[in-house]
C-alpha cells in the first residue's frame, strides 16, 4: 500500500475534530505523518484509545502494543467527553477572533457584535477559546459519561470535514480576491505614480516606482505558481 492511499485511510477513519492537539495543522496532517512514520497513533485525544485501535488497525500494527496500553500522550490531552464552545455573552467583545480560529464556520457574527456559536457544527475543538482574548469562551462536555469514539460519531466526522474543507476554499477565495484587490490598486499607482505622489523629484519617483514595480512581479509570480496546471494540450 503506498503512502498516499495509506494516508487516505488513515485520515478517513480520524474524528475530524481538526483540534490541532497532535501536533498538526489538521487531521490531514496527522494522518501523512502516521503513514509516513513520523508520528505515533498516541496523538489524537478526541479518538482515544478507540481512535487509537483504529489507526491501529490501518498501520497493520499489534492491537496490544505498548503504546496502546498505555492510551493518549498527556502532551497532546487526554481522553474526554464531547464537547461545544458557549459563548459569555456579556463579556463578548465581537473581535471576530473566535470566528477566523474556528475550522468549521460553526461561530457566526460580526465585528463588534455578539457572536453566537452553532452547536451542531462545533467540534469541541477548544481553539476558539484559545484565541479569545477575554475569556469568554467555555468548552462544556455534552455527556460527561461518554468519551472519545463513544460520545462522537462517523455521520458527525463526516459532517466535520466537509465543512472544514468549506472553510478552507472559503478562506483561499477570501485570501485571492484580498490579493486581487492589492494587486489591482498597486497596478493603478504605478500607472498613476506622477499625478498621485507629493514627490516631484524624478529619482524618488524612479525608485518608487521600482519598488511598486518589483512587488507586483512577486505578487503575480506567486498568484501564477498558486494556479492549477493547464490539461494537456492546451495553453
Amino acid at each position: 500500500m503506498s503512502l498516499s492511499s495509506t494516508a487516505q485511510k488513515i485520515h478517513a477513519i480520524l474524528p475530524q475534530t481538526q483540534c490541532q492537539r497532535c501536533g498538526f495543522e489538521d487531521c490531514e496532517g496527522y494522518a501523512h505523518a502516521l503513514a509516513a512514520g513520523e508520528a505515533d497513533l498516541d496523538r489524537c485525544a478526541p479518538g482515544g484509545v478507540e481512535g487509537m485501535h483504529r489507526i491501529a488497525l490501518a498501520l497493520g500494527q499489534p492491537l496490544q502494543s505498548g503504546s496502546i496500553s498505555q492510551g493518549i500522550d498527556p502532551a497532546y490531552g487526554a481522553e474526554g467527553p464531547m464537547t461545544v464552545a458557549v459563548i459569555d455573552e456579556q463579556w463578548c467583545i465581537g473581535c471576530t477572533l473566535c470566528i477566523k480560529a474556528c475550522p468549521t464556520d460553526a461561530i457566526v457574527g460580526t465585528h463588534k457584535r455578539m457572536h453566537t456559536v452553532i452547536e451542531p457544527f462545533c467540534t469541541g475543538c477548544d481553539l476558539c477559546a484559545l484565541a479569545c482574548p477575554v475569556d469568554c469562551i467555555a468548552m462544556e462536555p455534552l455527556n460527561a459519561h461518554r468519551t472519545g469514539w463513544d460520545a462522537w460519531s462517523q455521520p458527525l466526522a463526516d459532517q466535520a470535514l466537509t465543512r472544514y474543507r468549506a472553510h478552507q476554499q472559503r478562506i483561499r477565495r477570501t485570501d485571492k480576491e484580498h490579493a486581487a484587490e492589492l494587486e489591482a490598486k498597486a497596478e493603478h499607482k504605478l500607472a498613476h505614480l506622477e499625478s498621485q505622489s507629493l514627490h516631484t523629484d524624478p529619482a524618488v519617483l524612479d525608485r518608487k516606482r521600482a519598488v511598486i514595480a518589483a512587488a507586483l512581479a512577486k505578487a503575480r509570480a506567486r498568484r501564477e505558481a498558486e494556479m492549477p496546471p493547464s490539461p494537456s494540450g492546451h495553453e
